[in-house]
């Protein structure tokens, strides 16, 4: 018998890292409150963890677009492996070179990851485990995790580009 309805275990989930973020941050401002000394100043360090952990809660969060999508999406050992109904494909993450964010028909983007000599891998955004995706992107150099988020939440009809190596320069 199950005591929480799915919806609100689903909105708790998505939350889950701003939750326990904003319960350390709770937790430190209770401590700097009430205690003195050693005790007050481990609460202003569980502050600033506190308030680190809802800033990357929330841009988690927003990274989370939902779940269901066609495939599964695995990270392993810097390798991107997408399982798809139809398609599928893995790709390095060193030697990707452009990451763009495509608009659907059916309602979810779909992430277009280019490496060179190989066919471009297309991910739902929606794919079962995408949010695995965060952290590898987040290993490229030059990404801007806030141009991501913000192409993720508008409509555009036109493929988005997130990120672009930069070229070698021989000089």
């Amino acid at each position: 018998m199950r005591y929480i309805r799915p919806e609100t275990r689903a909105f708790f989930w998505r939350w889950r890292e701003v939750l326990i973020g904003l319960a350390i941050l709770v937790w430190g401002g209770w401590l700097v409150a009430t205690s003195l000394g050693l005790i007050a100043v481990f609460g202003w360090i569980l502050i600033a963890l506190g308030a680190v952990t809802v800033f990357t809660g929330v841009q988690r969060t927003r990274f989370r677009i939902g779940t269901g999508g066609a495939g599964v999406v695995q990270v392993d050992e810097r390798e991107v492996i997408y399982f798809g109904p139809l398609e599928g494909g893995t790709v390095s993450i060193e030697a990707l070179t452009l990451v763009e964010l495509h608009p659907f028909e059916g309602g979810a983007h779909r992430w277009v990851l280019t490496e060179p000599g190989r066919h471009p891998l297309s991910i739902p955004t929606d794919a079962e485990h995408s949010e695995t995706l965060f952290d590898a992107f987040g290993a490229l150099k030059g990404f801007e995790t806030q141009r991501m988020l913000h192409a993720l939440n508008t409509l555009s009809p036109h493929p988005i580009v997130i990120w672009q190596k930069e070229p070698r320069q021989l000089h």
